[in-house]
Order: structure tokens, then sequence, then C-alpha cells
């Protein structure tokens, strides 16, 4: 049985526990204390969606927002949202999650929340609408360390004592970290931590994951380190004459969107300007879909597609 149909069927047969209130949590830079269960949920993009299916929240929710791109969604996941109104393709306007009567959102600054927007904390307040950010996204409102897979389990543990299900939550992360330690073996023949660089997106200036991205701690925890880590951004694009001065082992391509993987695997292979990148002369490729390069629970797969890519690119 896949992890996916396993959370599928957790959602389906686990009663919320019952949990006292009020309940504080940190949310970025706010304390944010609930006086009872969330009853109207919305979530934002598929990775958050995710978070909340696998803790077994499908019927505290009213819909999601932000699932733009159908090809990042499986069979699992597309049968555990059958019934679960997609309320909005892109981010949500204020009129989306009042017309679904929602009194939680969770989403992340750029996951359907923008710093100076018309979606934040502040303005939803006014409407009883409580708001969980996304810990990945805190960097672009607050000094935050780099990535890393803590910042799923923060999130895992938060929603856990939103929701009163902090012991499916601490069994998640429990889960997580075994198959995290089943992996190690991967990389203990590495020498030395192959350079990475992700490529998400653009032919001019490519766009790619800076410090404070999920791709960062996704490499590092596979045994690479992320060349464009001193980058003090989250998502963001470079200049394409620093990635060849820093001269890639393996670069990580970010399947999303209209242009697929495959067409800019060609156009790294095609342009003469990339030709002497020891990443492109090897042909060192490794691919992942954009829900699990960014905050969720396919990040711990991602680490294990990773290890190995990095394994049989030292050989």
């Amino acid at each position: 049985m896949t992890r996916h149909l396993i959370f599928f069927a957790l959602f389906l047969a686990a009663p919320i526990a019952v949990q006292a209130f009020p309940v504080t949590v940190q949310s970025c830079d706010r304390a944010v204390t609930f006086v009872a269960l969330p009853e109207r949920a919305v979530s934002n993009d598929v990775n958050l969606t995710e978070m909340m299916l696998e803790l077994g929240l499908r019927d505290r929710m009213v819909g999601h927002t932000g699932i733009s791109d159908a090809r990042g969604i499986d069979a699992p996941l597309r049968a555990a949202l059958d019934g679960l109104p997609d309320l909005s393709p892109q981010y949500p306007g204020r009129e989306v999650l009042l017309g679904a009567g929602a009194d939680f959102y969770f989403a992340g600054w750029n996951y359907g929340l923008q710093v100076g927007g018309a979606i934040t904390p502040d303005t939803l307040a006014p409407f009883g609408i409580a708001v969980y950010e996304l810990t990945e996204s805190c960097a672009h409102v607050m000094e935050k360390p780099k990535a890393s897979l803590g910042d799923l389990y923060t999130d895992i543990r938060n929603l856990g004592a939103i929701f009163g299900v902090s012991e499916r939550a601490e069994a998640l992360i429990a889960g997580w970290q075994s198959e995290l330690a089943d992996l190690s073996p991967e990389s203990h023949i590495l020498a030395e931590p192959p350079r990475v660089f992700v490529y998400d997106s653009g032919e001019d200036m490519p766009f790619t994951a800076g410090r404070y991205a999920m791709p960062t701690a996704l490499i590092e925890a596979a045994g690479g380190v992320n060349v464009m880590e001193d980058i003090g951004r989250s998502w963001g694009t470079v200049g394409w004459e620093e990635v060849i001065a820093r001269d890639p082992e393996v670069i990580l391509i970010v399947d999303y969107g209209e242009v697929t993987a495959a067409q800019k695997r060609d156009f790294l292979l095609s342009n003469p300007a990339f030709a002497d990148l020891t990443a492109v002369r090897e042909e060192n490729f490794v691919t992942l879909d954009y829900v699990a390069a960014t905050p969720g629970p396919r990040n711990i797969g991602a680490v294990g597609v990773l290890a190995r890519a990095f394994a049989e690119a030292a050989r």
C-alpha cells in the first residue's frame, strides 16, 4: 500500500481528537491563538493541501485553492480531493474565502499570500478568518534560518495542535524521520557533497532556489549542496554567468508549467554556453515535480530520489 493510499485511508477513517482549547501556535512572527477547532478550512496550493489530507483533516475543509497544474496531482490525491470544492485555480480573492464561509486559511507568502497584497493575515482577521503561514515562506516577512526539513515538521506539528490531532502529527513525523534514516547509506559513497543547481524555469535568466527555499534542504538531506545556497532569497532569478562560474555537478529540474522537464533538459544540452558545465557534459540531471520540490509530505520521497541521483553521478 503506497503512502498516498495510506493517507487517503487515514482521512476517511480517523476521527478528530478531543483537545483542550485555547491553543496558541507560532505562525512566522505572529503568535496565533485558536479558541476552538476550525470547522471550515481552506488550503492553498497542492503541497499545503496534501499536508491537510495527510493529517486526516478533509472533513474540516470546505475547499482548496491555487491548484492550477493538474500534472502535480497524482491519482490518489485526486481521489482524496473528490467532492472537495476547487474554489479557485489561482490565488483566491477575499470574496472567494468569504463565499465559502472559511474560518481558517492555510497558505504561505507567495503561496496564496502576498506581502502588501489583498490577502494577508491582517486583511482576513476582521472577517473571522484565521491564517496559518507556511514556515518555509516566513523568510519573506522575517529573519529565519535557511530552509530545512524542520520547517515541514513545524507545520505538521502546528496544524496538529490547531486541529487537535497532535498524536497523528507526531506519528507522521516519526515515520518520515525513519524513512530518511533508511536513506543514509546512499550518501556514504560520496567523497564530497555534489554541487547542485536547481533549474526551475527561464532561458534568458534562470529562476532558481536560494537559501530559504525547500530544495536547499532536500539537497542537503540527500548529501549535496545547493550552489546558490548563499543567495539570501527563497526563489529568484540569477545570471547564467553565476551558474557557469559555480560549475554544478548535478542539475535538479523542477517539473511544472507549460515547459516540460524534457524541454528544459534539451535547452541545457543544446546551448553551447553550457557545454563545459560538469552536469551538462556528464548529463547528470534529476527531476522533481513541483509538489515534491515545495514544502509538503512528498519531500521525504524527494530526498530519496536525490540521494540516488547523487550516488549515480558519483560512480
